[in-house]
């Protein structure tokens, strides 16, 4: 074959290193965006951020005055390609001011977690307060670290002797006496070997009446029919009238069947919403939350210097810190179109709550925005917004929907209201069963099937029907 040289014209995607890193940050919540700029603050010396930056309200597409930062402007020229790198001017920080931001004082408060007493340090501590010859008190401690998070002694005395060193010589009398220590411990009910023995442990603890004498017979022999709300069985076995059950039902409700469970740790996470929602004059009004946007600048003194010293080193991370600072802007800029176009077709919920939220889906705002639907997918994960109603997930906004009998379109999250509605309203002697449900929401023109009713129905964490039965 003889060789020849041939032109063609072809298209394809590049993927440069500013798109990838507009990608990346525009996929970040906003505590790994912190985490993630951190990094580039510490190997970058030309980027730092902005501590005098003086906070101004501004309201999206407005001012407050001369010299008032301009928020991400909602135009159709945000994935615009950022060639014009000569004219960025050297003080250009990514800065951002809302009317939705919150008191700069507030800022100021750190979160200061309080020192939190564990189980075994509150058991111990009862302990040194007990008379008790040191061999039963070194067997309390051991059974104390054999308990679990919830106060269980999830171990027989059996497995414990075992474990115990034969050199001491511990028989099983001397365990059981010492868990009698333990089990007259607060809380009341800790060291308990089955749900049941707990549950007697704190009937046990309480003044001798009709109604502990009639809890404690339910919990001795009865409480898997308890479990069940089986009433006519427990009636039968205890022989008692509808008004004594009840009592000893509700005091069995009571107790508490982890008792250890208040001294567990728990690591509060706390949110920072994106943007937050108002409502001014009568409209929603959607605006980013500064607190959540970092405010990024160029160090002007090694830009002053790069300006004099054409080829130094540091060009490539003046151009770093320059994209960096841009693909910033855009990620808020991004976030908050996506936010009002939610907003904006979301009203009835911020209006009436969840039964009035509509349907919606990734592609609606994709289209409208003239955006992908993966980057859309990108800006509503991991990224929240403050309403009057709480704060909510972007993605919370979209979800799946059910036709209604006129040939509308009800959406899932306002049929799970609606299912929650009917339950709070129902008569606890006759709940309602999901079938009547169907047939409820039927009548309103929302045809959903009985074994969708189950499934929103236990989403919500709502028992079935004859589990929410009373007496």
């Amino acid at each position: 074959m003889k060789p020849s040289l041939q032109l063609k014209l072809t298209q394809h995607l590049a993927l440069t290193p500013q798109l990838a890193l507009s990608i990346k940050l525009l996929q970040l919540s906003t505590l790994d965006l912190e985490q993630e700029l951190e990094k580039y603050l510490r190997e970058n010396p030309l980027l730092e951020r902005d501590e005098m930056y003086a906070q101004t309200d501004v309201t999206p597409g407005g001012g407050s005055g001369d010299e008032a930062t301009s928020p991400p402007a909602v135009d159709e020229r945000t994935e615009q390609s950022f060639s014009d790198e000569e004219n960025w001017p050297v003080d250009e920080a990514a800065h951002f001011s809302s009317s939705g931001s919150f008191d700069d004082e507030d800022s100021d408060y750190q979160d200061v977690q309080a020192a939190t007493v564990s189980l075994r340090e509150h058991l111990l501590w009862q302990l040194g307060l007990m008379t008790l010859p040191d061999r039963d008190r070194v067997l309390v401690r051991c059974l104390v670290d054999a308990l679990d998070d919830d106060g269980y002694l999830t171990q027989s005395l059996d497995e414990l002797v075992d474990t115990m060193p034969a050199e001491l010589g511990i028989e099983l009398e001397e365990l059981q006496i010492a868990l009698k220590h333990l089990q007259h411990f607060d809380p009341t009910g800790v060291g308990a070997r089955s749900a049941q023995e707990c549950l007697l442990l704190q009937l046990q603890a309480l003044p001798v009446d009709r109604t502990r004498t009639l809890a404690a017979d339910i919990v001795r022999h009865c409480l898997d029919q308890l479990a069940s709300h089986d009433f006519v069985k427990l009636k039968k076995h205890t022989g008692c009238d509808d008004d004594a059950l009840r009592a000893a039902h509700l005091l069995i409700c009571s107790l508490n069947p982890r008792p250890g469970a208040q001294f567990a740790s728990s690591d509060t996470r706390y949110v920072t919403p994106d943007v937050v929602v108002r409502k001014l004059r009568g409209q929603w009004s959607v605006s980013v939350n500064s607190d959540a946007f970092p405010r990024l600048r160029i160090n002007s003194l090694y830009a002053q210097i790069l300006s004099r010293q054409r080829g130094s080193g540091l060009a490539v991370h003046l151009q770093e810190a320059r994209w960096l600072i841009r693909n910033v802007q855009q990620r808020f800029d991004t976030i908050l179109r996506v936010a009002q176009a939610i907003v904006e077709r979301q009203r009835q919920f911020l209006d009436h709550g969840e039964v009035a939220m509509r349907p919606l889906v990734l592609r609606e705002i994709a289209d409208l925005l003239g955006l992908h639907e993966s980057t859309i997918s990108r800006v509503t994960t991991q990224k929240y917004m403050a309403t009057p109603r709480g704060i909510f997930e972007l993605k919370y906004f979209f979800g799946s929907h059910v036709g209604t009998e006129a040939g509308g379109a009800y959406s899932a999250t306002a049929i799970r209201a609606l299912i929650k509605q009917l339950i709070g309203a129902e008569e606890p002697k006759k709940p309602l069963s999901d079938s009547q449900i169907s047939e409820v929401l039927g009548q309103q023109g929302i045809v959903v099937a009985r074994r969708t009713i189950a499934k929103y129905r236990e989403a919500l964490s709502i028992p079935p029907v004859n589990l929410r039965k009373s007496i």
